[in-house]
């Protein structure tokens, strides 16, 4: 059976390919996302993990990363400098010392509080370009792909498996 020609080497090609469109859509959406939320000084990241620790007061650093879907390794400098802006406190867990137990600090409370309307702005603005049905297909192709896709990162989200050890439902 002959083989298929190659495709041609063009930048077209690249332009055209799912990879990079994902990657040029995080790009963007990132810009989006920091430049509505400019005056809270917070990357997408950290406002996830504000949300995540919000939402399960007492998570530790491991269980985060998989409910974020954020490298372990990556996301201790991102509780670093949420510590020191003062919006979250790590409290040893009181049956490993080792194990540090992350909260959500009243700086840390009111600035996500604050920025809920920005956030919110930001993902309006990603979809705005296109119509409300455009949307609605988009997202809902976007999850399929994300949920079906989960095994292949390098993070998967175990948000699950991660709640189960918290002792509380997602």
């Amino acid at each position: 059976m002959p083989s298929k020609p190659p495709l041609p080497i063009t930048m077209d090609a690249v332009y055209a390919a799912p990879g990079y469109l994902f990657r040029r859509m995080q790009q963007i959406a990132v810009s989006i996302f920091m430049e509505e939320c400019r005056s809270f000084d917070l990357t997408p990241v950290q406002y996830a993990a504000l949300i995540a620790i919000h939402t399960h007061p007492g998570i530790d650093a491991t269980r985060l990363s998989a409910v974020i879907a954020f490298d372990r390794s990556t996301l201790g400098s991102v509780i670093e400098r949420l510590q020191a802006k003062d919006y979250i406190e790590r409290k040893p867990a009181p049956e490993d010392k080792r194990i540090k137990l992350l909260y959500l600090t009243k700086p840390g409370a009111a600035i996500l509080r604050d920025i809920i309307p920005a956030v919110e702005r930001a993902q309006a603005r990603m979809l705005e370009p296109l119509k409300p049905a455009d949307r609605k297909a988009l997202m809902g192709l976007l999850v399929q792909l994300v949920d079906l896709n989960n095994e292949a990162s390098r993070v998967p989200l175990r948000a699950e498996d991660a709640l189960e050890h918290l002792g509380k439902s997602g």
